[in-house]
Order: C-alpha cells, then structure tokens, then sequence
C-alpha cells in the first residue's frame, strides 16, 4: 500500500482533512461548531464539548468529550 502521507492522531490523513475543511460541508460544520462553542462559553483546551441537540445548528448543550465521540470511535475487536 502506498504511503499517503502525513497522519493525525486520530488516524485522518492531513492532506484529505484540510481539503475537507474547504469545502462548503466543511466550513458550515466547523461555523456551527466554533460558534456554540462561543455561545456555551467552552475555552479551547477543555475536557467538554459543545454536543449538538438532535437536529439542530445552534442548540446544544456541554458534554464530556469522551461521551460525545463515543459514537464515532472506532472500536476494534
């Protein structure tokens, strides 16, 4: 397998990530983000997450980051 570069730690290939972040899904995921984050008053650095309601862009609430990736870990047996 050919190697594709530089990796995070959470196993997403820099190059692919940083394209993602440009396109319009990108951008708008990571607005929405950064501003309930702003709104829950959750300094960078902190063990909480800005977790989204169901449905919703900018309601949510604080939630332990661990909690809040649970769904998207990838478990390995």
């Amino acid at each position: 397998m050919a190697d594709k570069g530089a990796k995070y730690a959470n196993g997403n290939y820099k190059a692919q990530q940083k394209a993602y972040n440009k396109t319009k899904k990108g951008v708008r995921l990571r607005v929405n983000a950064n501003k309930l984050r702003n709104k829950l008053r959750i300094p960078k650095g902190s063990k909480m997450d800005a977790a989204h309601d169901k449905g919703s862009t900018t309601n949510g609430r604080a939630q332990h980051r661990s909690i809040n990736r649970k769904s998207r870990l990838k478990v390995r047996k």
